[in-house]
């Protein structure tokens, strides 16, 4: 059975950090991209950032360029997010995804969802 689980959510003042991470199980996806989203209150979830096998090759929202890294360890099957410069705005559920496909700097077809951490920035 395929897990995706979340840690490093949290709360943080805006202009803080938080490094989010994503623990696979179950099977690997050391030669498949990954992805993050997120879903804040009231809100339609929406891309955050992919990367493919090697996270030499790494995709963004543009609210999210130069403030947010992904990056992933495959020989732990684990991605991360690191987030920098938080803003209030950034406030939501964030979601590790799997088994998709990078299409025009998108991750679309995602076969595999984390249950999320939540991240609070207050202002």
């Amino acid at each position: 059975q395929v897990q995706l689980v979340e840690s490093g959510g949290g709360l943080v003042q805006a202009g803080g950090s938080l490094r989010l991470s994503c623990a696979a199980s179950g099977r690997t996806f050391s030669r498949s991209a990954m992805g993050w989203f997120r879903q804040a209150p009231g809100k339609e979830r929406e891309f955050v950032a992919a990367c493919g096998w090697s996270d030499s090759n790494t995709y963004y929202a543009d609210s999210m360029k130069g403030r947010f890294t992904i990056s992933r360890d495959n020989a732990k099957d684990t991605m991360y997010l690191q987030m920098n410069s938080l803003k209030p705005e950034d406030t939501a559920v964030y979601y590790c995804a799997a088994g998709g496909r990078i299409v025009r700097g998108n991750y679309y077809g995602v076969a595999y969802w984390g249950k999320g951490t939540l991240v609070t920035v207050s202002s």
